[in-house]
């Protein structure tokens, strides 16, 4: 059974920083393309970063370009999501999503479609 386990959500002040982890379990994600997501109170759920498998190509929705960075540890299986500069903004439901897929294409890694599995989210708010 593959599961993606999120960690590192909390509560933090504007300004402040996060690292967020995503951890698999069931299989290696070494091969694959890996990303996150959030859903804010109200909205539908949004993209926020995009990693391929060698890590060679990260991608960022806009609004958190120059603040987020997305890494992975292929060894340990773990992606990661480095936020600083938090706005209250970002407060959302954030969730590690992995693809069957090495690469995705610009023209999609920002839906939901090709991603296969999905972790369950953790909470990120950030106060005002």
């Amino acid at each position: 059974q593959v599961q993606l386990v999120e960690f590192g959500g909390g509560l933090v002040q504007a300004g402040g920083s996060l690292r967020l982890s995503c951890t698999a379990s069931g299989r290696s994600f070494s091969s694959n393309s890996m990303a996150w997501f959030r859903q804010a109170p109200g909205k539908e759920r949004a993209f926020v970063a995009y990693i391929s498998r060698s890590g060679g190509t990260a991608e960022y929705a806009d609004s958190v370009k120059g603040r987020f960075t997305i890494s992975r540890d292929n060894a340990k299986n773990t992606v990661y999501l480095q936020m600083n500069s938090l706005k209250p903004e970002d407060t959302a439901v954030y969730y590690c999503a992995g693809s069957k897929f090495s690469y995705i294409g610009s023209n999609n890694y920002s839906k939901m479609s090709p991603y296969d599995y999905w972790g369950q989210g953790t909470q990120v708010t950030v106060s005002s």
